[in-house]
């Protein structure tokens, strides 16, 4: 194998690499002589198919193979060998001459083809150590925790049959069957189902078509899966879902007392109220997480300037604007709406995926040093979340990690991330502050808010 330089500007590279045609036959012959082994065919017996019968037969198809793992393996090699780190995926260029792939299928050409990327840049972690951060902090108001009481009273409400036509908050009993292109797919099916109309539980559309329905009725309803489903075989799909109305029933009464608790499985509604406490203490220690996480990556982004791989900016880059995109159609808006143009936009945005690069690269540089490590546990953690917030979905979310690395990566990240803050903070010069409530929960937003989730 010769590996050869042809461009070294700035952070691009690009490399010539030749295999020579000797070595990718030498591979075909030893992956024959196992097929020979394996090989059953009408005329020989096992393990006396002559090589030049199965080369004939399968030559090409297993050359193909080898190309493939070959330029994978040399990608990976010639990095390794050169001391660099792809910012992403580097780009391999092959002959589309069909002459001359033939010639390399049978294994009388040499294997040549460029790979083109841009190297992770080299840089200094600046000192860190002794970063002031404020921390704000806030007392709980009792109405706090009566609010979140009435959110989980909704959600537990008792329901009476009715025999009427479905409005919004009715509970609809039924039975589903989701189809796409006329065939039902996995997990699209239930019996018994209970749907509050107006919860938000299912996907969109879905809801909204159960108003006046009524029990004992038969309905067709037409949806489409979001986009950014991640369920990859269902994301984007118009789907169908065949409905049979059991019972339709509306909210009850809801009183708070101890038989409302022990509902719930607690043993009493003071049990209740302190673990509603905690999980509102949980939501304001979240926004003064975030407030410090906020400081702690302003601090760092001050202290650091490179160059950055221009290609991974613009794919950040292309993750925010979707995004952008995105809210502006849900909202019907348009960027004059907003007091801006969509090119001032642009570049407000392609500012805010240089800095989230830029961070990403200088905690990935700051993690690794401190060898901070994301255990099984924590993975299998994030993983539930995902599951849990698409019920009756579970499996294909599951399938959907399970065969996708970048999607299990879009896990490890955060982790990575909120493990690497810690490891800071611990080293900063952290203050506590008093503040209200509104003053802790006031969004802040000074144009970073896509700090989060960045890649490593």
């Amino acid at each position: 194998m010769q590996v050869n330089e042809t461009l070294s500007e700035g952070l691009k590279r690009e490399l010539k690499v030749i295999v020579p045609a000797n070595e990718l036959d030498d591979r075909l012959n030893v992956r024959l002589q196992d097929l020979k082994s394996t090989a059953k065919l009408n005329g020989f017996r096992p393990g006396k198919v002559p090589i030049s019968h199965l080369r004939q037969l399968y030559g090409k198809s297993a050359m193909a193979e080898i190309v493939e793992t070959l330029v994978a393996d040399t990608t990976r090699k010639a990095l390794t060998d050169r001391g660099e780190k792809a910012a992403i995926q580097p780009k391999i260029d092959l002959t589309e001459d069909e002459s001359e792939a033939t010639q390399i299928l049978e294994g009388k050409a040499d294997l040549v083809f460029t790979m083109a990327y841009e190297i992770i840049p080299e840089f200094e972690i600046a000192d860190f150590k002794g970063i002031k951060i404020e921390r704000e902090s806030a007392d709980i108001p009792d109405e706090d925790i009566q609010n979140r009481l009435n959110e989980i009273g909704e959600n537990s409400r008792p329901f009476e049959t009715v025999d009427r036509a479905a409005k919004d908050g009715d509970r609809v009993t039924m039975s589903y069957v989701g189809k796409v292109d006329g065939e039902p797919f996995e997990g699209g099916a239930d019996e018994d189902a209970n749907l509050v109309i107006g919860s938000n539980r299912f996907i969109p559309g879905f809801e909204e078509q159960l108003i006046g329905i009524k029990a004992g009725d038969e309905k067709t309803l037409e949806v489409t899966f979001p986009e950014d489903y991640p369920a990859e075989h269902l994301a984007g799909k118009a789907t169908t879902f065949d409905v049979k109305v059991k019972d339709i029933a509306e909210p009850g009464k809801l009183v708070f007392d101890d038989a409302f608790a022990e509902n719930l499985g607690v043993e009493s509604m003071e049990t209740l109220r302190t673990q509603v406490s905690k999980q509102v203490e949980t939501q304001y220690e979240f926004a003064s997480r975030q407030k410090v996480k906020r400081q702690l990556l302003d601090a760092l982004d001050e202290k650091h300037d490179f160059p950055l791989p221009e290609g991974l900016v613009e794919q950040e880059f292309e993750n925010v604007w979707r995004q952008v995109m995105h809210d502006i159609e849900q909202h019907g808006k348009s960027f004059e709406d907003e007091g801006t143009t969509e090119e001032d936009a642009r570049k407000e945005y392609r500012g805010i995926a240089e800095r989230r690069v830029r961070l990403g690269l200088v905690l990935s540089r700051i993690g690794e040093d401190a060898k901070v490590e994301i255990t099984e546990d924590e993975m299998q953690r994030a993983l539930y979340e995902q599951v849990r917030g698409y019920p009756g979905q579970e499996q294909q979310v599951m399938d959907h990690y399970r065969n996708n690395p970048e999607a299990i990566q879009a896990l490890r990240a955060p982790i990575f991330e909120e493990k690497t803050v810690d490891y800071i903070l611990e080293l900063a010069e952290v203050t506590e502050k008093k503040v209200s409530k509104e003053e802790l929960l006031a969004d802040d937003d000074d144009g970073h808010s896509h700090d989060h989730d960045h890649d490593h």
